[in-house]
Order: structure tokens, then C-alpha cells, then sequence
């Protein structure tokens, strides 16, 4: 009888990635954010010929900060990952059919 083990490590716990390794991926995204704003300004800069243009750069700098402190304070979602988690199969003691006993 060949038994269908799975060999990965049972998931005991549901710890989270720990606060530097979160704080770290925060302060990248918010570095991401606010340095997409620099080329905005500069290009608006730029296109100052071309007000429409140049008012749309303007336009699209004045959220980033807004919403990188949004996206770097939010937390972060959890992985959709299959884990191998212990589960306890009923096992039957004995087989077969029993006779019911009426008192």
C-alpha cells in the first residue's frame, strides 16, 4: 500500500512578514510615489508653451503625495498561496454494520 504523503511543511503559524521587512516595502512605495511627481513639475515646466499640457502635468502632481501616504500606509494584502495546513481525518474504529440495541 502505497500511502500519498505530501512532504511540504505543515503551516503552524500565520505569522506576518515581520515590521522591518514591511516598513521597508512602505517607505519604497512612498519613495516610488513622490519621485513620479519630480518628472510632472519638470515637465510642466517644459511645456509652459503649451498651457493646456503643462497645467495637465500640474494637475497630475498635486494628488501623488496624497495618495502615496495612502498606498504606504495601507496594509498590505495577504498572499493568495495554497499552505499545507495539518487536517485530522476521521478514522473509523471499526467496520462494518452494527446492531442497534434498544434499552
Amino acid at each position: 500500500m502505497k500511502s500519498e504523503r505530501d512532504d511540504t511543511p505543515v503551516l503552524i503559524t500565520e505569522a506576518a512578514p515581520s515590521y522591518e521587512e514591511e516598513y521597508a516595502a512602505r517607505k519604497r512605495k512612498y519613495l516610488t510615489m513622490m519621485l513620479l511627481r519630480m518628472p510632472c513639475l519638470i515637465l510642466a515646466g517644459i511645456f509652459h508653451q503649451t498651457w493646456w499640457l503643462a497645467l495637465a502635468f500640474v494637475a497630475l502632481s498635486i494628488p501623488l503625495p496624497w495618495i502615496a501616504v495612502l498606498i504606504a500606509n495601507d496594509r498590505p494584502p495577504r498572499k493568495a498561496e495554497h499552505v499545507n495546513r495539518y487536517e485530522q481525518t476521521p478514522m473509523a474504529l471499526e467496520k462494518g454494520d452494527h446492531p442497534v440495541i434498544d434499552g
